[in-house]
């Protein structure tokens, strides 16, 4: 049984993967709005849409510092007054140079929450259980998608597609989930396996006594034996010093094949997308929130299944799912055939494969297979790397569709897919059920 106390840090740790989502996918409703508003050119409205996941490479890349000197808890707070400085800034700026600025910062804020909160779920979940908690994580941020695509939606349909401020309100919307993330982590206690390499037991052991009443001791003594372990081993601190050699191998592939199925490209130009199959404007952006609503539930479906079916088996499953409809997506393209819904169709069933395997493992898996000692830097790796190529491939994606064309830009995701499935069967292992402590004897050694 989960100790209800568990489930409600874990559910508000959680809100940055919302503010995460709303943040990431906002920008799709906004991102022609603001292309006319600047009056920019194909490269510079590339590098503005994609400058906040620019800001996110940075994040991921610093994040583990103040996770690691600072704490997890005080990390978070830090985070959501970025979120907060960040919408109500990017919302009033009336100079390109400043929105940049501004949309950059909010990127880092995102940037440091992939490192951060799954980090802090997985250091206080059950082993039975931490699949569930850590991909809330993704939960909320299909959920930040959702009600990001609806807040567009409404905000036109409100202001009409033609009001020169809309983006503005799309973009400010996001300082209330912001401000409720930062009152909420007050009730939030530090990470204890953080507190354990500070040498503060006491501390950790009060919040274990809670995490896990009946069998505290046992495992607060297999995470000092481990981390004395760790300490004790030559490189034993160092990320890249060979020990950590599969696990760090493990999460840059895992990251890597998460973006180049396309999935941020698609999320953000989606409304551009579906207007290159001749949908008008408003029907774009009720398809886009159509993807986000599928994307949701997926990631609710998966939640069921992560701990019992397994990490491995939902990503064989995605990988197929993901093969097929990106093929079909190329195909539609290179065929100029777009009567009926089959865009619409192929790209929900994309979503629905992707939510159901790369996007609920991703996060769970990298937080799970370092060791405490090195975790931070490990899942720094794996979410720099997540975020660099989905920088890269949003920064891209326009270009490439306006010169190559939607069907080779859709194949090359297809072609990407079908390397994640050799990937998935010849090196990802099982983790559901492990002990942290038990996946690091796995993966490492003693």
């Amino acid at each position: 049984m989960i100790q209800r106390k568990v489930i409600l840090w874990s559910v508000i740790v959680a809100i940055g993967g919302f503010i995460f989502g709303f943040d990431t996918v906002v920008i799709s409703g906004a991102e022609q709005a603001i292309q006319a508003y600047w009056k920019l050119g194909a490269l510079a409205h590339g590098l503005t849409t994609s400058i906040a996941i620019v800001g996110t490479v940075c994040g991921a890349f610093f994040g583990r510092i103040p996770a690691d000197a600072l704490g997890r808890k005080k990390s978070l707070v830090i985070i959501a007054l970025i979120f907060l400085f960040s919408a109500l800034f990017s919302s009033f700026a009336t100079n390109w140079y400043l929105f940049m600025i501004f949309r950059f910062i909010g990127g880092i804020g995102v940037g440091a929450s992939s490192i951060i909160a799954p980090i802090y779920i997985s250091e206080i979940s059950p082993a039975a259980a931490r699949g569930r908690l850590v991909v809330l994580f993704q939960f909320n941020i299909v959920f930040g998608i959702v009600i990001a695509l609806l807040s567009n939606l409404v905000i036109v349909r409100i202001l009409g597609p033609s009001h020169n401020d809309a983006w503005r309100y799309m973009l400010g919307v996001m300082a209330v989930p912001s401000l409720i993330f930062l009152l909420l982590l007050k009730l939030v206690p530090e990470s204890p396996r953080w507190l354990l390499l500070q040498g503060r037991y006491d501390e950790a052991k009060d919040i274990f006594k809670i995490i896990n009443p009946s069998g505290f001791e046992l495992e607060l003594e297999s995470i000092v034996k481990s981390n004395k372990e760790d300490a004790e081993e030559p490189g034993g601190k160092e990320l890249f010093s060979g020990r950590y050699k599969v696990p760090a191998r493990l999460a840059v592939l895992i990251a890597f094949f998460n973006q180049v199925s396309g999935i941020n490209a698609i999320l953000y130009y989606a409304p551009r997308i579906f207007e290159m199959t001749g949908l008008g404007k408003n029907a774009s952006l009720a398809s886009s929130l159509g993807l986000g609503i599928v994307n949701f539930t997926f990631t609710m479906i998966a939640i069921r299944f992560i701990d019992s079916v397994g990490r491995r088996k939902l990503m064989f499953i995605g990988s197929i799912g993901l093969i097929l409809t990106l093929g079909l997506v190329s195909f539609s393209f290179f065929t100029q055939n777009f009567s009926g819904y089959y865009i619409i169709i192929y790209l929900s069933l994309f979503i629905a494969f992707f939510s159901f395997s790369q996007g609920a493992v991703i996060w769970v898996f990298i937080s799970e297979i370092f060791p405490n000692q090195v975790r931070a830097k490990g899942q720094t790796l794996g979410s720099f790397t997540h975020w660099f190529m989905a920088a890269l491939i949003t920064f891209i994606f326009p270009y490439f569709t306006e010169k190559l064309g939607g069907g080779n830009t859709f194949l090359f995701f297809t072609i990407m897919m079908v390397f994640q499935l050799l990937f998935v069967w010849k090196m990802m292992p099982e983790t559901k059920g492990k002990s942290l402590e038990d996946i690091e004897h796995t993966l490492i050694g003693h």
